[in-house]
């Protein structure tokens, strides 16, 4: 999503950064830049006049002019200070004690709620809680439908009540979730295309009647500055306390998650990275201003890959690595963890310095293609995927007869299977050759995911 703000704010950067010392006159030409970057990106005006006015005069003050690298430095304000902008701690759903605990989803319709509430049951869940979802969505066709289809697809019970009364449905729901154990309680409201009163007085009367712990506003990202005035008005009237961003993985220009915040004074508390209902996570404004400035998110990385990777497979690969022992099984091992992971491009986003690594930006690797390749390697003998080397013209006719590919496809797999290898030899010793040596690193405990 901020693709585009990157690469502006990494021009700026570039050129303070070849500086040996900052004028104000190359402050203020770097802050023109990035106050039309930030424009560019849909972010509040009010929000980008702010910002900018903070870095300038932090860039101005002392902390730059005496510092021996100025470059630097004022990368470093821009950081905290965007860091700042998006909530500056990790803010978490808060309970007040009682069961079951209950959380009210409000938002627009068309903003990803229904789907948000599925994933928030998915992600509780995994924290050891027993979610009850409730659809007092009552007004948008299927909706309740909807709910249900991705209750079960989890195998998380939905309560869809009797009548078309939102208010009972929902205090229906609450004893539902005492009946049955239930810890959490999660209810999906209506939205409408547009805030209106109907709507604000429902989801009012829906938080008297059930009293939540927690009301969470669903924003799409994709809408930018409509989002934020969406949010404005639901602050003033229903006051909620935090916000789910959704659809943060899509193409929009990303303003909406750079200034609800400020604007709203409310926090965002997880971001929908993708369509899959585990593709929810909770959100960390520092780990998301290093994405932003292109820094990488190291952190995240990591956890994802402990949520994905066996622990001792995962030592296992690293001493095979060490002794150059890879084979095609290593290499479907590898490509099934990149798909656990959210894809290559999500796991690029995360590594600092990668987008200079030609051989990673390149690659593009989707399920689709990761099946095929899974088809080729299980096409072939266990002698041949130990030793790939064996594999003439008439073996390689074999194996794509036996796996519905081309010849082509499988030269080509074997050929991405040899620059892999080489790959990881590079990344595993903290260089990546020909003149990028201590470029790209990989953190401790993890091995190379190809």
């Amino acid at each position: 999503m901020f693709q585009n703000l990157t690469e502006r704010l990494q021009s700026v950067f570039a050129d303070l950064t070849g500086k040996g010392r900052l004028s104000e006159a190359d402050v203020d030409a770097a802050m023109r830049e990035i106050r039309m970057a930030l424009l560019e990106a849909d972010v509040n005006y009010k929000v980008v006049k702010s910002f900018v006015a903070s870095v300038r005069e932090r860039a101005i003050g002392a902390e730059v002019t005496s510092s021996l690298t100025p470059g630097q430095t004022v990368v470093r304000i821009v950081l905290e200070e965007l860091t700042t902008l998006l909530g500056s701690g990790e803010a978490r759903l808060t309970f007040t004690g009682r069961i079951p605990g209950i959380v009210m989803l409000v938002g627009l319709q068309g903003s990803g709620k229904t789907t948000a509430a599925a994933k928030l049951a998915n992600l509780l869940r995994k924290q050891g809680k027993r979610p009850l979802l409730v659809a007092c969505d009552v007004y948008r066709p299927a909706a309740i439908d909807q709910l249900e289809a991705l209750g079960k697809e989890l195998d998380i019970p939905v309560y869809r009540g009797e009548g078309a009364d939102p208010i009972a449905i929902a205090k229906a729901g609450v004893k539902s979730a005492i009946d049955t154990m239930r810890d959490i309680v999660i209810i999906d409201t209506a939205g409408r295309l547009h805030v209106d009163e109907e709507m604000m007085d429902e989801a009012a009367r829906i938080r008297d009647a059930v009293r939540p712990d927690q009301i969470v506003m669903v924003v799409d990202a994709m809408t930018g500055q409509d989002a934020v005035t969406a949010a404005s008005a639901f602050a003033e009237r229903v006051a909620f306390d935090g916000v789910i961003i959704s659809k943060l993985d899509g193409d929009a220009r990303g303003g909406a998650a750079l200034s609800v915040k400020s604007v709203t004074g409310r926090p965002i508390l997880y971001a929908g990275v993708g369509e899959k209902l585990d593709a929810l996570e909770p959100f960390h404004p520092d780990r998301m201003a290093r994405r932003i400035l292109g820094m990488g998110d190291v952190v995240s990385l990591i956890e994802k890959a402990q949520e994905t990777m066996d622990a001792d497979d995962t030592a296992e690969m690293e001493e095979r690595l060490k002794k150059a022992q890879f084979t095609f099984d290593d290499f479907l091992t590898q490509l099934r963890q990149v798909k656990k992971m959210g894809g290559l491009g999500s796991i690029m986003k995360m590594l600092p310095g990668a987008g200079q690594l030609k051989e990673l930006a390149d690659a593009d690797i989707d399920e689709k293609q990761l099946d095929r390749t899974a088809a080729i390697i299980q096409s072939m003998t266990a002698e041949e995927r130990r030793n790939p080397k064996i594999i003439n013209g008439s073996r390689r006719e074999r194996i794509a007869r036996g796996s519905g590919a081309t010849v082509t496809d499988v030269n080509r797999l074997i050929k991405q299977f040899d620059q892999a290898k080489k790959m990881m030899k590079q990344l595993q010793g903290g260089g990546s050759g020909k003149g990028r040596k201590g470029r790209f690193k990989l953190p401790p405990g993890m091995t190379p995911p190809f």
